[in-house]
């Protein structure tokens, strides 16, 4: 079981910083390669580049009332729940379907009802 990890690219799970700049204010953002790499894929998803989605991502979760005071963390489980969705099907493999698209209200939903 573990080969599959261990012998994985070690470029997956080595870290690199990105400096952003959201609402004027220049932050860093620390992420191993491969969540880089899943964030690049969902802000290619909607024609975003990364500092663009992710100011779209803070501004949107501090309207949603969200408090964000571990950002990485968030992106982390954003990530995460990008690839769980799209091995459920709810977010398809072909990156051509913007997730703007998508029925969120539905997913989620469908989320619910299954954890019930």
């Amino acid at each position: 079981m573990c080969k599959l990890f261990i012998d994985a690219d070690a470029q997956l799970w080595k870290s690199s910083t990105r400096s952003i700049r959201i609402d004027g204010m220049v932050t860093s953002v620390r992420l191993e390669n491969y969540f880089w790499s899943t964030l690049e894929s969902i802000a290619r998803r909607d024609h975003m580049n990364i500092p663009q989605m992710l100011t779209r991502l803070y501004h949107e979760s501090i309207d949603a009332g969200h408090d964000l005071g571990n950002f990485t963390s968030f992106l982390r489980v954003c990530c995460m729940r990008y690839l769980a969705l799209q091995l459920s099907g709810d977010i398809p493999i072909n990156e051509k379907v913007a997730i703007a698209e998508l029925d969120a209200d539905s997913i989620l939903q469908k989320e619910i009802e299954l954890r019930h």
